[in-house]
């Protein structure tokens, strides 16, 4: 009698510890970019796997040892264009789980186990790079130029990088607010005001949540011609009382560096070198000539992004605390544009609960936004690029005829000056114009 206990109780140890061991997919996450798609599994445990790939059709197929198949595998996610579904399979064994990753064409599985880290737990991550990568994503709200940007009275043109996205949330606050979510509000907000703004225009480098890689965010603002491009992240520490914003250049070891790179990649020196590259032969005894030309582009590149980085932080600090009162240089990937003044502003501490807080005020981000928006329009306003509408606004030549269905205050919106200014340099003692009426534009 005593022993069939004992082997009962064995029996239930036995399979405590194996029903223990059994590890369970607690969630299915899918974050689609342009060149890759990235699958989640949370686990509750560490996850074992192998897996294998099938053609005819495309499939990823998972095996996870000890682990349960009863959990359903949905997501609300968007799956994108290459992911068609995920489902179960017919395991090796009852003690295993087998899952299928249905795709619509061929793609490059990468697959690990994460540890856990807040606010996840383990998970199995699946990375599946893209044999027809697509780039329209990333451009769907950007404006596509015609020959006239490159023409005279063209827009200013402003690269808006949200920083983060998709399956890098960025630094999480102690309430749980994703980075990436709090930036891409901000540049939202940013890009509303520089499009209200007649000679400006905005471009985005990311409109959704979703992932682009830091060096693919300078490389979007080169291909729309961008002017300026402004990364927007909020920054984090261990502890949770560092707090204040901050604005971010490149630092002179990094654009040496970069500028080493571009040198080597002689088939993209007319790039940067306009109309110059056609004179100029990349032959080793004219390296000289092509290095000064490019060095000269990324000094003023630096010399602008200091400029524009410190009106910014005039700005910022009517509206926060300042981590930093001066443009500080780092080597982060997204300034790296040699021939596109860039500058990274951290909006804040997201590990700050009071800054936290403040984040998830839509008023204090349109705020935060403001900020930004009234640096760059005060240093183009000074600097416009050559070609611009801002540019020939500076002449002290302009006049205007005007035209039917023009009136003082679209004429004011137009050149953007003030409709008293327009009246001031015109002596008119009304808002009343005439058809055919020749008036000065006044420089401001």
């Amino acid at each position: 009698m005593v022993r069939k206990i004992l082997w009962v109780m064995s029996l239930c140890i036995w399979a405590q510890i194996v029903f223990a061991a059994q590890n369970n997919i607690d969630g299915l996450r899918i974050w689609p970019s342009t060149d890759s798609t990235r699958v989640v599994f949370d686990m509750s445990g560490a996850p074992e796997f192998s897996y294998f790939s099938l053609k005819n059709p495309h499939r990823l197929v998972i095996d996870l040892p000890r682990t349960s198949d009863k959990a359903k595998l949905k997501t609300a996610d968007k799956t994108g264009s290459l992911v068609k579904r995920v489902r179960y399979s017919t395991p090796k064994n009852k003690q295993s789980a087998r899952i299928v990753i249905e795709l619509n064409r061929a793609a490059t599985p990468s697959i690990f186990a994460m540890a856990p880290t807040h606010p996840y737990g383990h998970r199995l991550v699946v990375d599946l790079k893209d044999s027809a990568p697509v780039t329209a994503k990333p451009q769907q709200n950007t404006v596509v130029m015609d020959e006239s940007h490159s023409q005279r009275d063209r827009d200013i043109i402003v690269a808006i990088d949200a920083g983060h996205g998709g399956h890098d949330p960025g630094s999480v606050g102690p309430a749980g607010t994703y980075e990436k979510h709090i930036t891409l509000s901000i540049a939202k907000k940013l890009e509303a005001m520089v499009n209200a703004e007649p000679g400006m225009r905005a471009i985005m480098t990311r409109s959704g949540d979703y992932y682009i890689s830091p060096n693919q965010r300078p490389e979007i603002a080169r291909q729309k011609k961008a002017d300026l491009l402004i990364s927007i992240h909020a920054d984090a520490f261990s502890q949770p009382q560092p707090k204040g914003g901050s604005v971010w250049v490149l630092s002179m070891r990094r654009a040496d560096t970069e500028l080493g790179r571009w040198l080597e990649k002689s088939e993209r020196h007319s790039e940067l070198l306009g109309g110059a590259a056609e004179v100029i032969n990349d032959k080793s005894s004219e390296r000289y000539l092509t290095e000064t030309i490019l060095g000269l582009s990324m000094d003023h590149s630096m010399a602008t992004s200091h400029d524009l980085g410190n009106k910014v932080v005039e700005e910022l600090k009517q509206v926060t605390s300042l981590h930093k009162k001066r443009p500080q240089a780092a080597s982060f990937a997204v300034l790296t544009a040699p021939d596109i003044p860039s500058i990274l502003v951290e909006v804040g501490f997201i590990s700050n609960p009071q800054e936290e807080k403040n984040l998830n005020w839509a008023k204090h981000r349109e705020r935060l936004a403001n900020a930004m928006f009234s640096a760059t329009k005060r240093y183009f306003k000074q600097v416009p690029p050559d070609g611009t509408l801002w540019a020939s606004m500076r002449s002290s030549n302009r006049t205007h005829k005007v035209k039917s269905g023009e009136s003082l205050s679209l004429l004011a919106q137009r050149y953007n000056v003030k409709v008293s200014s327009l009246k001031a340099a015109n002596n008119l003692n009304s808002d009343v114009v005439r058809i055919g009426q020749v008036l000065s534009i006044p420089s401001t």
